[in-house]
């Protein structure tokens, strides 16, 4: 067993690989990966916690897993044998000239560094790129993946949530105002109008309705066919909010109807001039 240890696998000048240092460095890997894993379910154990919090579990642990590896291979490395101080001085001119032909995947790299350390963007926050609003599933060096509400995943480069102008719909809180425009004729009681657009929002179980965030409507302008409302209103179902505003223009065209509230077409008075 001594001599099967002891045998030379490799060998390139004062660095040797044999059979137990190589076995050493395999072992020395998997208790790393098993104590990581170990990690990450104590610190998403608790089915509690808020979406937030989570996220900001996950971002925590992100750091701890990359600094982890980097050290655990470094020191693997040295007890080997291998200069790792020598690999990286003789390395530097190659990666250089390595780092001007890849500067987008090397900004990736370090805006991933950025986000992961500031948290200005978290697991499961809900972001629009690029005009598109989707969930943030993970968050790695290079790229975060984000799922849409058509329900495929987008690949988005980190350098996106540094350097250009991202919305974050949740960040700091899950409560956000949307609003829907609605346009009624002129004839219309416009105190009728805001009855029936309040009405609608009684039963749609998705908005906030406690005092500070209870539901509202605005006059918003007299346009050139119709009277414009907003109805506005508060949700922490940010993803779907789609889905809530469809259902509450079901009610309110429904209760139009009901009513005789009339949503004009577009109009024009054209004057004829006689000769």
């Amino acid at each position: 067993m001594n001599e099967f240890w002891k045998q030379v696998i490799f060998k390139l000048g004062k660095f040797t690989i044999t059979t137990g240092s190589l076995t050493g460095f395999l072992l020395v890997l998997l208790i790393t990966w098993l104590v990581l894993s170990f990690i990450k379910r104590l610190m998403l154990r608790n089915k509690t916690i808020s979406i937030s919090e989570k996220g900001r579990r996950i971002s925590l642990y992100q750091l701890l897993k990359y600094f982890t590896w980097v050290v655990v291979v470094a020191l693997s490395l040295r007890l080997m044998g291998f200069d790792v101080t020598i690999f990286v001085a003789g390395s530097a001119a190659l990666l250089v000239g390595i780092g001007f032909g890849l500067q987008n995947i090397f900004s990736d790299l370090v805006s991933g560094l950025f986000m992961l350390f500031e948290r200005k963007v978290k697991v499961g926050d809900i972001m629009e790129v690029d005009n598109i609003v989707g969930k943030v599933l993970s968050i790695n060096l290079r790229t975060s993946v984000l799922l849409t509400r058509d329900g495929y995943n987008i690949i988005v480069p980190n350098h996106k949530f540094i350097i250009e102008n991202v919305i974050n719909w949740s960040h700091n809180s899950y409560d956000r105002r949307f609003h829907l425009v609605v346009g009624v004729s002129y004839k219309s009681d416009v105190v009728l109008v805001t009855k029936i657009l309040l009405e609608a929002t009684k039963d749609q179980v998705e908005l906030i309705k406690d005092e500070k965030h209870k539901p509202f409507v605005r006059l918003q302008d007299f346009g050139e066919s119709a009277i414009e409302f907003n109805l506005m209103f508060w949700t922490y179902d940010i993803f779907r909010v789609e889905q809530v505003k469809s259902d509450l223009r079901y009610k309110i065209f429904q209760a139009f109807k009901e009513n005789n509230v009339v949503i004009p077409f577009p109009q024009r008075d054209v004057h004829i001039i006689q000769p």
